[in-house]
């Protein structure tokens, strides 16, 4: 990576309080992180420490009370929820535990929706559907109905449709938390796939160790700030 490149990421002091009545909830206290392209770290935590508001707000779904929010060196913070739309489907790119697939179509045509929503041609959204679906490994289920898969395959029907639009940032939130071991381990290693093979800059948001360990910097949550912050160092070194 160039000294010179932008962070795809960079916040600092990040803020986000809930009310709820009289009740002041602050989800996070005051975060300040840095993602540079190509990296993949994991941000980690139990239940109520932040890790998950930060996705949120790290894929403009929600804004921060206070605090700065650069994305790919653009103030994020306060941008109009048409701009944040228009970044999310342009530069970012979702993985979610439920899968988020449309039941009654086919794995192709739930790969190429965000290019039907950003009115990429019918002939070019079939290529580049296919294209990430080779990458992933399920080409060959391309005319397969979710129910016709398992939920690793619907996972990586989901991970292909995260890459159609070649994001800046790959968000997967909890992707192995409906998948037994082994189909954890084998979405982790695609992670790391196109982690090493692609440049892809990645961050999975997960409360287990296991799947952390996966990526090559671990970022670790609590009651809102950020405990610890390191390489991963069984894979420092590793290619």
């Amino acid at each position: 990576m160039s000294e010179s490149a932008v962070p795809v990421v960079r916040v600092e002091r990040l803020r986000k309080i809930y009310t709820m009545g009289e009740d002041r909830v602050i989800a996070l206290g005051g975060v300040d992180l840095t993602i540079e392209p190509g990296e993949f770290l994991s941000v980690m935590g139990p239940s109520g420490s932040g890790k998950s508001t930060f996705m949120q707000i790290i894929g403009l779904l929600d804004q921060p009370t206070d605090g700065t929010y650069y994305f790919e060196g653009k103030d994020a913070s306060n941008l109009t929820p048409d701009e944040r739309a228009d970044i999310r489907s342009r530069r970012l790119g979702f993985v979610f535990q439920s899968y988020n697939l449309l039941s009654r179509t086919s794995a192709v045509e739930n790969v190429e929706l965000p290019m039907l929503y950003a009115g990429i041609p019918e002939e070019e959204r079939r290529r580049i559907a296919l294209e990430k679906m080779e990458i992933v490994g399920i080409a060959q289920l391309a005319k397969h109905a979710p129910n016709q898969m398992s939920g690793g395959q619907q996972q990586r029907v989901a991970i292909a449709r995260s890459l159609v639009n070649n994001p800046g940032l790959i968000l997967a939130d909890e992707p192995t938390g409906a998948l037994d071991t082994k189909t954890s381990n084998d979405v982790m290693r695609l992670f790391k796939q196109l982690n090493n093979d692609l440049g892809m800059t990645i961050m999975v948001v997960t409360h287990e160790l296991d799947v952390a360990k996966n990526a090559r910097r671990i970022v670790s949550f609590r009651d809102g700030l950020i405990v610890s912050d390191k390489p991963n160092e069984q894979l420092v070194g590793v290619a």
